[in-house]
């Protein structure tokens, strides 16, 4: 807790960049979070200064100047200010517009703010100085052209090539910077050493519109003289296997390339610059194999000692093609990359009856293993991964075509190994052929995912619902890999937008996960757009076998391009993302809104996913559901509808929201006539549609919500408190029953422990999310139907819920410039609490109940307000910054 009396400004954020190095934005908004303690503290003005630095690598003249001694100094320690703003009153302080010039290609400047309280003449201290570096903005600056090793077998997978050339340097450098991309997965070395701790570098994008680059500062790696640059290329998602049932080899192209360019500033302002080309070489290595689905074989005896260093033979390397540059935008992150995040070790050895050793690393995880291990040249050990055991021993039923198997041959002696270009769902790895005695301290987890800044969490005193919250958490770090996957372990592991769309309010309170999810959107928009339909694709980036689902169009699927900008609003205040995706959700109604036309007021369709893995859909029919696709359809038509005008309205399109609350209006009445009766009863009477009903305002007559709230309420009752939705209903349920003024029943559903229940799982041992409420039967079997994952998020979507009424902590203005603080303690629970990190710094809400007394603790970061809601039918209140407790008589739930 800082001091009353000081008040200090953090170093600004840029965008929505965890490392603004090398962004893509000309213009990047600035965010900056005040730290005080002093209470109902408001900010009432800001100042922003901007001092730059030369330019990474320019072909001008640097500015340099001299040291105490005369030496020259390098031009990066020369600073000039750029631009200042002098007082700007007011209180914003998230992204708030770049303030000076445009920065062009290469740009690098120090960024610092301070700051004045609403009564203060005297400002703050100058924050800490954010360092922001531009990368390549324009097309122009790319010199290189992609290269391509001259050997490719369309029909199967492929080594990993080698690829490397030498260069020289004249002089020590002063600044470096390598910018890269891939048709594939790439890795790169300067002088044998790493460049980066990226993983799957340069991830996945929708390759034929958006290929991402990387920008790393390799400065410290170069040195006089000879030099050497290498990298290895696998074919990732690009020529990779990809997609269930069998998959599609080469679904992007037939050619993994290399797009890379050293660009180098040495002190006496010349410039080096090594590009990949023709005189780079390439050969094949110890990795015969490094596959996403199936796994990695690395033989130890073919590696290439001092490949990335100066003075290799290169005897048995050939020569590349080069390839044109790509047709696809060159674009920057938005968001981190995939890391490797944290290292779990065994917690048994297991010996299963068939006789197989098996390492149980305690959790469901996504990584893979490293292992050290000592043993003769030519002897292999075989890594193979599964979520659960079955009977005692690895399921691998449930990976389907997916192999999950890494090899490893030895060189012999003592080696460490840990495969590159592949990743695995498991909690079990089958070790096959370990030489020796097994130490399991010699194996260890690595766990991947992308990068984000953890900003919720949760807890309360109910065990088994903190442990539920937990396993959500880890589904949602494992399917974060890259983009927002369904699953992460067997042959699928795609962008589905279902998935996202339900689980976007979830995710976007437990992590930072604007910047990745801000350019899976661009991704979706350019799918979009690329189809004659303009309907977004099931999956992004677009990868499903070919003809399925071509032709038709899913609601709650295809209703992503609309929710989960609006959720990501509502969440990080980003109106600008709005303007970006305006075209794409438009594109999305206005298509939905002419069928709907055609069909009398209403979208029909044969088939919808509607509210896909009901409970109680047939193991291999998980379509089948009990609530009407047509009413699900329909019913979020309605809410994208109502969302569009909002939207239009932000943006100052006021012609076009009149024009979608006129939509939503004429959908509502023709949704009354068609699936109402005159007494609110739903033509299919399930929690799902009654869910739909309250949640989306679709039945505006007041006799008809009160029937309808009533008989939600028996239809829970009559279930004996067991869920009974799937995608469509489960993150609506809970939020309908209290809306209904039943948050008694929510809080009986979310403590229910048989099946199907969110608690089942968890008691059944779950640490994440299952894809099915019975992934694993009762009897302890795997549920037989053909797609069984234990590791999907979007049942976990009922944490949200959790986090806004069970803790009580929600934003009540987007970006949580206001906060609602409105806990509804439950039967059962005598305390809970969340946390989050806001743009404007830690908001918390806690509640305890002792007895008959009920007290509420709150924390308001500042510059925010906070609307209080306390379970006393008392009207709501405002406070201000700070930390704040109530205290009153509660009665708790029978």
């Amino acid at each position: 807790m800082e001091p009353a009396d000081i008040v200090r400004v953090e170093a600004p954020t840029v965008e929505h960049h965890r490392e603004p190095v090398g962004i893509g934005e000309s213009r990047p908004r600035l965010s900056w979070r005040t730290v005080t303690g002093q209470p109902g503290w408001m900010q009432g003005g800001y100042e922003i200064e901007v001092v730059g630095r030369d330019r990474t690598v320019d072909s001008r003249t640097p500015v340099c100047s001299a040291g105490p001694d005369g030496t020259p100094v390098p031009s990066d320690a020369v600073d000039h200010v750029l631009h200042r703003t002098g007082r700007m009153p007011g209180g914003q302080s998230v992204l708030v517009p770049w303030p000076g010039a445009p920065l062009r290609s290469r740009d690098r400047v120090d960024v610092r703010v301070r700051v004045w309280g609403s009564a203060d003449e005297t400002p703050s201290a100058w924050s800490a100085a954010t360092t922001v570096e531009t990368g390549l903005l324009e097309r122009a600056d790319w010199k290189a052209c992609p290269i391509t090793p001259d050997w490719n077998d369309p029909a199967g997978p492929l080594p990993v090539a080698m690829l490397r050339r030498d260069f020289t340097l004249h002089s020590p450098a002063v600044s470096a910077r390598l910018y890269a991309t891939a048709y594939g997965v790439y890795e790169m070395e300067l002088n044998g050493e790493p460049v980066g701790d990226h993983v799957l570098a340069p991830g996945w994008t929708s390759y034929h519109h958006r290929l991402r680059y990387q920008t790393y500062n390799v400065t410290a790696l170069l040195r006089p003289g000879r030099n050497t640059i290498g990298a290895l290329l696998g074919e990732g998602w690009y020529t990779g296997r990809l997609g269930f049932g069998g998959g599609v080899r080469n679904r992007y192209g037939t050619r993994r390339a290399l797009l890379a360019q050293l660009e180098v500033r040495h002190l006496d302002g010349s410039t080096t610059f090594v590009g990949t080309d023709r005189q780079w070489r390439t050969a094949e290595g110890p990795l015969l194999r490094s596959e996403l689905y199936d796994g990695e074989t690395y033989d130890a005896r073919l590696e290439r000692p001092g490949w990335s260093l100066p003075g290799h033979d290169l005897a048995g390397w050939q020569r590349v093609q080069d390839l044109p540059l790509p047709t696809a935008e060159l674009v920057a992150p938005t968001g981190p990359p995939v890391r490797r995040t944290e290292i779990v070790r065994p917690v048994e050895v297991l010996r299963t009856p068939a006789g197989r050793t098996v390492l149980d690393f305690g959790c469901n995880l996504v990584g893979r293993l490293r292992v050290r291990v000592s043993g003769p040249a030519g002897h292999t050990v075989t890594l193979r991964h599964a979520e659960v055991l079955e009977n005692g021993e690895p399921a691998y039923r449930p990976l389907r075509q997916a192999a999950a198997t890494d090899r490893y041959t030895l060189r012999g002696g003592s080696e460490t190994y840990e495969p590159r270009f592949t990743f695995h769902g498991f909690r079990y790895a089958e070790i096959e052929g370990w030489p020796g005695p097994l130490d399991p301290a010699d194996i260890e987890a690595v766990v991947l995912h992308t990068d984000m800044r953890r900003t919720g969490w949760f807890s309360c005193s109910a065990p088994l619902v903190t442990r539920l919250h937990d396993n959500v958490v880890r589904g949602m770090r494992g399917n974060f890999l890259d983009i927002p996957t369904d699953c992460p372990q067997r042959d699928e592991r795609l962008g589905w937008t279902g998935d996202i769309q339900v689980f976007g309010p979830t995710a976007s309170f437990l992590y930072d996960c604007s910047g990745m999810l801000t350019g899976w959107l661009r991704d979706l928009a350019a799918e979009q757009f690329a189809r004659p339909d303009r309907v977004p694709p099931l999956v992004v980036p677009e990868a499903l076998p070919p003809g399925f689902g071509v032709g038709e169009m899913y609601a709650v699927w295809g209703d992503v391009a609309v929710l989960l900008p609006w959720t990501l609003y509502t969440r990080f205040g980003d109106k600008e993302l709005l303007r970006a995706q305006y075209p794409s959700m438009t594109a999305w109604v206005d298509k939905v809104a002419t069928l709907a036309e055609q069909g009398g007021g209403l979208w029909r369709q044969d088939f919808q996913f509607g509210d896909w893995l009901d409970p109680a859909a047939p193991a291999d029919e998980p379509g089948s559901s009990r609530t009407d696709g047509d009413l699900v359809a329909n019913a979020y038509l309605v809410r994208s509808a109502d969302v569009l005008a909002d939207v239009a309205d932000l943006l100052g399109k006021r012609q076009d929201a009149d024009a979608y609350r006129m939509l939503a209006d004429r959908v509502r009445d023709s949704f009354c006539a068609e699936f109402a009766t005159a007494n609110g009863r739903l033509s299919s009477d399930t929690q799902t549609a009654y869910a739909l009903a309250v949640r989306f305002a679709l039945l505006p007559d007041v006799r008809r919500k009160e029937s309808t709230g009533r008989r939600l309420a028996e239809i829970v009752r009559a279930s004996g408190f067991r869920i009974a939705t799937g995608f469509a209903g489960t993150p609506l349920i809970c939020d309908a029953l209290c809306d209904i003024g039943e948050p008694d029943l929510a809080y009986r559903m979310l403590l229910e422990r048989g099946c199907p229940s969110w608690l089942y799982p968890v008691t059944m041992g779950a640490t994440t999310v299952w894809e099915r409420w019975d992934s694993i039967l009762p009897d302890g079997t795997i549920n037989p139907g053909e797609m069984t994952s234990f590791n999907h998020y979007a049942l976990g979507a009922v944490a949200d819920w959790m986090h806004r009424t069970v803790a009580g902590l929600a934003a009540a203005a987007p970006g949580w410039r206001r906060i609602r603080i409105a806990p509804i303690p439950g039967a059962g629970l005598t305390w809970a609490r969340a946390a989050h990190e806001t743009p404007y710094g830690r908001a918390e809400a806690d509640w305890r109940l002792d007895g008959g007394t009920l007290t509420v603790t709150a924390l308001i970061p500042p510059n925010t307000r906070a609307q209080v809601h306390l379970p006393d039918g008392q009207p709501p209140f405002y406070v201000g910054p700070g930390r704040h407790e109530f205290t009153l008589l509660h009665s708790p739930m029978p």
